[in-house]
């Protein structure tokens, strides 16, 4: 099982990767979000900001976010580590229930590309 140090280790490589991308792809990275990833096996939840394509966190929680962020993610630590290493395909994830990503209809659509 992942720990706390890994899980937030692979939020700041994800943001990295983030920063990286260009073209089209920047546009959907530079969004300026509030963002929370639950990290289910542990109980914990990260939270920040989206912003100028980078994932900027800001505080570890116990349990689930208190409050609705923009952008909310929740899975294993496990697998945000597999996912962030390459090693599991987002979509294929997000499709068969084991990452649940929820965005209002128009974040859906520009986060989209970068999945």
């Amino acid at each position: 099982m992942a720990t706390t140090e890994e899980c937030r280790s692979a939020l700041d490589r994800l943001s990295d990767n983030l920063a990286a991308v260009d073209g089209e792809l920047r546009g959907a990275a530079a969004l300026d979000r509030s963002l929370s990833c639950h990290i289910t096996d542990l109980g914990i939840t990260f939270t920040g900001r989206l912003r100028a394509g980078r994932i900027e966190v800001l505080d570890t929680l116990d349990g689930p976010p208190a409050k609705k962020a923009d952008v909310r993610l929740a899975m294993t630590g496990d697998d945000l580590v597999a996912m962030v290493d390459g090693k599991l395909n987002f979509a294929k994830a997000w499709a068969s229930g084991r990452v649940r990503l929820e965005a209002g209809f128009r974040d859906l659509l520009r986060l989209r590309a970068l999945l």
